[in-house]
This record gives structure tokens, C-alpha cells and sequence, in this order.
């Protein structure tokens, strides 16, 4: 790249739109007394600049290449509102333990703020395309990953949000004060219709409040959707008239084309399943498409995140899964998994509160431990229901309930389906588990600490609880999370 002698932002229309390169702090990509406006969107970005590229120069980069910049000096420019629609990077600052003295290379927080004409409305196709299009194949940058971002009221107001939300599903099911349950069906590949049905009735016979499919069961040769709706559905009528609850089945409809998911979704609708469940990899614009029709049809849309660790598990490079948060909220999801905390996935307890209150809350204050860079209000969008999944088993209860609160759908599939004594009794151990420990929490008792105490006193009378104890009451997944909190709360003296 050549160098000009100036290194501060040209001001000199004639220098500035002269033909050649010129660096992106230069072109007016760089602007630190810059104050966003209330109606600006606001990324923020970790940067590792190339060696030999300042940090200051890869945030203009990064804005430039995410708004209007190319690699050279181009003369139209000056036919728009170049000013206007240039995104400014207005603030750098070092990823704490980064750097020299570190294990870790440096790495930079870079904060760009975009102007709100730079978006179509309600289109997430169109607001990732400039987030997280070219920019992160930018040789300039060794890594690149966004962290978090700031959608203003303004644009919110475009989308539609959630088409059911977590009051409306609590009221449709009839089911409140307490933690939904579910479980996937196992295995999740190779079952006839008629067995997998019979998965479905044990599960939600035996307590749960609902079964689903697993990301990767569409249609296949061993078991056609047809087929798999049918049965699924004749179990949910069947457990529904023997227990008198609201039952359900997420009947996932991600398919080739939209055509098909449309059709699978109507049927679904037709057999009058109350929820219907989708992939994060059909796309944006798919999901978007599948909420407003689940918004007109009066069904929960549940999403299952396949494929988001490919980019949201590496600390350096990607996206953290709080904007996949953000942006499905937006995009109009009722459901979506977001950890665990205790289970065999990805999730460390600081960042995965970052992500349920970003799901759930109203109004989200800054909260660097969690991970939330930007004050958010979310506009009166209805709030999603996080999903908890993976790994997780009766033994956990308290934890689950104290990490993730009483707005969630606690997933038991091998802690239901592997169950020693059979599927209805493992449901129903997680059921009588769940249960017993609203309870002590609504006596006042430390259910965190009274946890194992609690769980073995509801034992004594539930067999499948004690089987469920005895069988996984040992069993944890302790890792060290890869995705943690840079910034930690201290305590100041009085």
C-alpha cells in the first residue's frame, strides 16, 4: 500500500479524491471525536492487526470495508453522501491480557458505528452482508471476530421479533412458575416413524412438556417426514388425553427450499401441532420467512443453532453467539438453544447470562463480565425462550434452575431416553427432580446449596428419580470454556 505523506484524514477535496491509494485513516475512516447518534447501529469488533498495521488503521479499514470504502481512491464517491454513509471508527482500545508480557498476541477492541440509511428495514440478509461480508477475509487483519452490538430503537422497530414470545407460550400451554421441560428424540438418526412415535408418547407421558427432533432429522430414506409428523402427532394427542396437559412436539420442517419447508410446516399446522422447529443453516432470510408465518399461524418456532460453533466457539476470530442472540431475537425466533452451563457443551457461566439476558430482558444494561459491551432496549420485542441442551441430567437440578432461571426449556434427551428403568421413567424423574426443587425454592430454602439433599429427599418416593441419581448423579462435564469474560468485576474499598 502506498504511503502519502499525510497520515490525519485529508480535508482537501483535490488531494483527497485524486486518483491512487490512500490509508483508510486518511479517507476519513478514522474519526475518535466522532459521537454516535442515537439512531446509529454500533459494532464492535476484536481486531489482531497484521504485523506492521496499526491498530487505528485496521479499525478505518474494517469501517470502510464494511461501508462504502474499496481499495483505491474512487471519484463517485463524491455523487453521494459520502460523509454521511462513511462508517466511523471511533474508539481503539487493547483487549485486556493481550500483547506484550502475555501468551496472547495483541488484540484491539475497535468500535464502528454505522449510520442507520446504511440498512434495508427488517432485513437481517442485508444488515450481515456489511457486518460480516468481506471484512473478515481482509488481509490487513490476522483475525477478526465481532463482539457484540448496538441496535438502535429506530431499527428495531422495522422487525418483527418474536412471533409468539414467552408470555404467549406460557398462556397457550398453560404452564407457569416453573422451567419447561423437553428431550430429543434418541437416536436422532435410524428410527422407523412408528418407533420414533413411541419415543415421543413415553417422553411426554411420563411428565415432559415436550419432545423435538434434532437438527439433522429432515427426510431421509429410514423415515420420511410425512411419516415422522404422523406419528409424533398421534403420540403429543395421546399423552395430551392421558396426563391432561399440554403437550408437543418441535416437528422440524428445515428442508431444500423453501417451498418444501413451507408445505412441511403447513401439514404441521394441519395435525395441530402447537410448535414447529427450524435450523440456524437454513439462512437468515429463511428464518425470517418461516417467523412471519409462524407469527400468522399462531405456532411457536423453535430454533436449533446447527453449525454456530463454527464460527462463535474461537475467542480471536468470528462471532460471539450474543449477536447470533441479538439477531434471531430480531429475526423472530420463539426458541433457541443457548447453553447449559453444567452440560457437555460449550459455556461458561458469565457468558451464557450474557446470552439469556439478552434473550429475555427487556431492556439490557452494559455488563462487561457478561460480556454485554452496549446498553440495549429492545423496543418492546417479545422475548425468547432460551433452550437448555446437552448433556444435562436430573443430578443437575439446582444448578440448572440457579444458572438459568425459571424462562427456559430445561432438554433432558439421554437423561430421559437412557434411562435405566425406560423412557417414561426417566421423564418422569426429571419431572418430580424439577418439581421438588421449585418447591424448596419457593419455601425460601438455599436450593444452590440444599441441591443433592433436596434431590435425594424427593428420592426416597420417586424409584426412577433414585435410578436417575444413582445412574448419572456423579456425571459432570468440567472443561475449561474457550469463549470467557475479558473484563472481570473487582471489588472497590469503602
Amino acid at each position: 500500500m502506498t504511503k502519502p505523506v499525510e497520515d490525519g484524514v485529508i480535508t482537501d477535496a483535490r488531494k483527497r479524491y485524486a486518483a491512487g491509494v490512500l490509508k483508510y485513516k486518511q479517507m476519513g475512516y478514522w474519526q475518535p471525536d466522532y459521537t454516535p447518534k442515537d439512531t446509529d447501529v454500533i459494532a464492535l469488533f476484536r481486531v489482531t492487526p497484521q504485523e506492521g498495521v496499526d491498530a487505528e488503521e485496521a479499525a478505518a479499514a474494517i469501517a470502510g470495508e464494511s461501508s462504502t470504502a474499496t481499495w483505491t481512491v474512487v471519484w463517485t464517491d463524491r455523487l453521494t453522501a459520502c460523509e454521511l454513509y462513511r462508517a466511523k471508527a471511533y474508539q481503539v482500545q487493547q483487549v485486556p491480557n493481550t500483547g506484550e508480557g502475555t501468551r496472547t498476541e495483541a488484540q484491539f477492541f475497535c468500535w464502528i458505528a454505522y449510520d442507520l440509511d446504511l440498512f434495508e428495514e427488517g432485513s437481517i440478509a442485508n444488515l450481515t452482508a456489511s457486518i460480516i461480508g468481506n471484512v473478515f477475509g481482509f488481509k490487513a487483519v490476522k483475525a477478526l471476530r465481532l463482539e457484540d452490538m448496538r441496535l438502535p430503537v429506530a431499527y428495531l422497530k422495522t422487525f418483527q421479533g418474536p412471533a409468539t414470545g414467552i408470555v404467549v407460550e406460557r398462556e397457550r400451554l398453560d404452564k407457569f412458575g416453573r422451567p419447561l421441560l423437553g428431550a430429543t428424540t434418541k437416536p436422532k438418526l435410524g428410527l422407523s416413524g412408528r418407533n420414533y412415535g413411541r419415543v415421543v408418547y413415553e417422553a411426554l407421558k411420563g411428565g415432559l412438556d415436550f419432545m423435538k427432533d434434532d437438527e439433522n432429522i429432515n427426510s431421509q430414506p429410514f423415515m420420511g417426514w410425512r411419516d415422522r409428523f404422523l406419528y409424533c402427532m398421534e403420540a403429543v394427542n395421546r399423552a395430551s388425553a392421558a396426563t391432561g396437559e399440554v403437550k408437543g412436539h418441535y416437528l422440524n420442517v428445515t428442508a431444500g427450499t423453501m417451498e418444501d419447508m413451507v408445505e412441511r410446516a403447513e401439514f404441521a399446522r394441519s395435525l395441530g401441532s402447537v410448535i414447529i422447529m427450524i435450523d440456524l443453516v437454513v439462512g437468515y432470510t429463511a428464518i425470517q420467512s418461516m417467523a412471519k408465518w409462524a407469527r400468522k399461524n399462531d405456532m411457536i418456532l423453535h430454533l436449533h443453532r446447527a453449525g454456530n460453533s463454527t464460527y462463535s466457539r474461537q475467542k480471536n476470530h468470528g462471532m460471539n453467539f450474543r449477536v447470533i442472540c441479538k439477531w434471531m431475537r430480531m429475526a423472530g425466533v420463539d426458541h433457541i438453544h443457548a447453553g447449559t452451563v453444567v452440560g457437555k457443551l460449550e459455556g461458561d457461566p458469565l457468558m451464557i447470562k450474557g446470552f439469556y439476558d439478552t434473550l429475555r430482558d427487556t431492556h439490557t444494561p452494559v455488563a462487561l463480565e457478561n460480556g454485554l459491551f452496549f446498553e440495549q432496549d429492545w423496543a418492546s420485542l417479545r422475548r425468547v425462550m432460551p433452550v437448555a441442551s446437552g448433556g444435562i441430567h436430573a443430578g443437575q437440578m439446582h444448578q440448572l434452575i440457579h444458572y438459568l432461571g425459571e424462562d427456559v426449556v430445561l432438554q433432558f434427551g439421554g437423561g430421559t431416553i437412557g434411562h435405566p428403568q425406560g423412557i417414561q421413567a426417566g421423564a418422569t424423574a426429571n419431572r418430580v427432580a424439577l418439581e421438588a426443587m421449585i418447591l424448596a425454592r419457593n419455601e425460601g430454602r438455599d436450593y444452590l446449596a440444599e441441591g443433592p439433599q433436596i434431590l435425594a429427599e424427593a428420592a426416597r418416593w420417586c424409584s426412577p428419580l433414585k435410578a436417575a441419581l444413582d445412574t448419572w448423579g456423579e456425571i459432570s462435564f468440567n472443561y475449561a470454556s474457550t469463549d470467557t469474560a475479558d473484563f472481570v468485576p473487582t471489588a472497590t474499598a469503602a
